[in-house]
């Protein structure tokens, strides 16, 4: 078997040339496959992201910039048409087992507030689905 290692001229032992696949500027080497997009941002928009990011838990800036980037981005994309008959099957379902579920003692009238409430969902999260028609209760 051949050694990889060369004699030079004086007798001593030489490491074989390295092979340099990809030249890479002083610094640090790249953690990520992902290209790096530098933006300038004013001190109070930088202030609210580090504001966000602890309330958020995220650790770091950058994750919580691709993080608030995401969720604009799925909140810009339009907004599917449901289907239906799938959404008509689902809410039938649903009121099934609410009835199963409410005590039959409770009066007649009190038991569809309560199932209207749990089908309708709480008012707070009804003003922010933006999916549904608004109807009046």
């Amino acid at each position: 078997m051949l050694s990889r290692n060369r004699i030079s001229g004086n007798g001593f032992l030489m490491k074989p040339p390295h092979k340099v696949v990809a030249q890479n500027k002083a610094g640090r080497p790249p953690t990520r496959e992902d290209p790096l997009s530098a933006i300038r941002l004013s001190p109070n928009l930088t202030a609210a992201i580090d504001k966000w990011t602890e309330e958020n838990g995220v650790t770091s800036r950058s994750e919580a910039i691709r993080r608030l980037v995401e969720l604009g981005l799925a909140a810009s994309q339009p907004l599917r048409r449901r289907n239906l008959e799938a959404a008509s099957k689902a809410l039938e379902l649903a009121a099934e087992e609410i009835d199963k579920l409410l005590e039959p003692s409770i009066p007649e009238e009190e038991r569809h507030r309560r199932k209207r409430r749990l089908l309708k969902g709480p008012k707070e999260f009804r003003d922010i689905r933006g999916n549904l028609s608004k109807h009046k209760d």
